[in-house]
């Protein structure tokens, strides 16, 4: 009773309280360190997407070359992937 009496008195006093609950604290914090470890997880992706999109762009730099190659050798870069059948244009 007499936290009551205590808290009424600082309520008639027009005290302000100095700190939250530790209920209220310990929602604010797992709160704010989902967030925080989401954030992360989105860096990480980031981070993972750039360094795919530098291994995608160092392939079709190597595909470029073997193009200009195989565009040398066969006047063509027409050529069936799966088996490596060269399509060569039809001349009538």
């Amino acid at each position: 009773m007499a936290k009551n009496t205590t808290k009424k008195i600082k309520e008639l006093k027009a005290e302000k309280p100095s700190k939250i609950t530790n209920e209220e604290l310990d929602k604010l914090q797992n709160v704010v360190n989902s967030i925080n470890k989401a954030q992360m997880q989105v860096g990480v992706f980031q981070t993972n997407i750039h360094r795919l999109l530098h291994h995608i762009a160092g392939r079709e730099d190597e595909l470029t070359l073997i193009q200009s190659d195989l565009e040398k050798t066969y006047n063509t870069v027409d050529i069936n992937i799966l088996d490596g059948t060269i399509n060569y244009e039809q001349t009538n």
